[in-house]
């Protein structure tokens, strides 16, 4: 690879809102045709361009249809819009290739060179897979900005990554779904998972939601499926079924991209906690809550870096404070969906959630540290009590010690490949 510079942690908190722009793109190589299901290339509509205040154009690669009504894709481009209109951006300057691959590199090159030679002046890729056609574009055209979603690849000039604790609402989620095991008196609890220790970002997810759950549910004991892909509808329904038919799980939860595990747990009249968007309006009966992102904070702070640029491509990483964007709670980059009213555990366990979202956005504590969390409720108030314990894996290793510093920075390394106790990978 050309040129890449690792993430850095000392830059992995550059949320500077600072910011570059575009200009004209000399040495563009040749354009190759949009990629995905229809090889499709468009510009969002609408937007006379009246209310525009640059010419700044972005490009947008997603992995599945920008017209996704949940999920991941979805979540992303209701991020770069609802952005653009917070920046006075006409709607018809997102020029977008949608169903791109991210297993074909060739493909996502070409998307690429789409939306650049229609003008891009910042291209933002979503999906961990485009990796390294973004990595290579980014040096055969350093007079544009490139953008990547979950990677870890960038350099000093025109290319960043950008990714968050996600794990921190993986947490509270766990904490509703162990209220349902509590309550149902089942501590099955399952996981359709796209990966498992191939990814830190699967595996901390899977571990974080674990240990909200054993949280208010010491006995919780989390089952994984794992589907060897981000996203596939047909995989995540079976995955979904087989959770509920083999271990008879009474709420699941995902790291997939659509709806399907929610609504296979309305079908079996059990519980479901989503992840990207709320998945609320796909099962209304099932879904409790959702581990999401708020993609715009990140996007209207790139969107601008790249305005503010003034067609000098090669100063966004230093105007966005590093080449590593990395946010959590506090930023209001993460958080969880509301909470299902019509629950019967709603009212309990939304002020478990409330408490310990403040304990995190403080940062008096972490999900993975040596400190467990347990709570007592009086009058409708929340007590957290917190106990010094080790971060055991499921091998019977110890992670962290009593009372020891979190270990979050393996996360943003890469390097967490371990499950914690209490999670079986089926």
């Amino acid at each position: 690879m050309k040129k890449i510079l690792a993430l850095a942690l000392a830059m992995a908190m550059g949320l500077s809102l600072a910011a570059c722009g575009g200009g004209d793109k000399g040495g563009s190589p040749a354009a190759g045709p949009g990629s995905g299901s229809d090889g499709s290339s468009s510009a969002a509509p609408g937007g006379d361009g009246s209310g525009s205040d640059s010419s700044i154009k972005v490009g947008a690669i997603y992995i599945t249809s920008q017209n996704d009504v949940a999920g991941y894709t979805y979540q992303h481009h209701n991020g770069i819009t609802t952005a653009m209109e917070a920046l006075g951006l006409d709607p018809a300057d997102l020029i977008v290739v949608d169903n791109v691959p991210d297993t074909d590199d060739t493909a996502v090159a070409n998307a690429i060179d789409t939306v650049v030679n229609q003008g891009a002046d910042i291209v933002f890729g979503i999906s961990f897979g485009y990796i390294n056609a973004m990595a290579d574009k980014a040096e055969d055209y350093p007079d544009v900005i490139f953008s990547h979603g979950t990677g870890y690849m960038a350099n000093d000039t025109n290319f960043n990554n950008y990714f968050g604790r996600i794990y921190q609402a993986r947490y509270l989620a766990g904490i509703a779904a162990g209220m349902e095991s509590k309550r149902s008196k089942n501590n099955s609890i399952g996981y359709v998972a796209a990966y498992n220790l191939d990814y830190a970002e699967t595996c901390s997810g899977i571990n974080a939601f674990a240990l909200g759950a054993q949280s208010v549910n010491p006995d919780a004991v989390v089952y994984v499926n794992v589907i060897n892909t981000w996203g596939n509808e047909t995989l995540e329904r079976q995955a979904a079924m087989a959770l509920f038919d083999v271990y008879q799980c009474c709420v699941i939860s995902q790291h997939c991209d659509s709806a399907q595990p929610q609504q296979v747990a309305q079908e079996y009249g059990m519980k479901g906690c989503g992840y990207n968007s709320d998945m609320t309006e796909q099962a209304p009966n099932a879904h409790l809550t959702a581990a999401i992102w708020h993609w715009n904070v990140y996007y209207q702070t790139a969107i601008q870096a790249a305005m503010d640029c003034n067609g000098d491509a090669s100063k966004f990483v230093e105007n966005m404070g590093g080449n590593a964007y990395y946010a959590g709670l506090k930023e209001g980059f993460v958080d969880t969906s509301p909470l299902n009213e019509n629950w019967d555990g709603y009212s309990d366990t939304k002020a478990i959630m409330d408490a310990v979202r403040e304990l995190i956005v403080s940062g008096e504590w972490d999900v993975f540290s040596g400190v467990k969390l347990s709570y007592e409720i009086t009058d409708g108030k929340v007590e957290i009590i917190k106990t010094d314990a080790p971060l055991m894996d499921d091998q019977g290793n110890e992670i962290v010690p009593a009372g020891g510093p979190s270990v979050d920075d393996s996360v943003i390394k890469g390097s967490m490949n371990y499950n914690v106790a209490g999670v079986i990978e089926g």
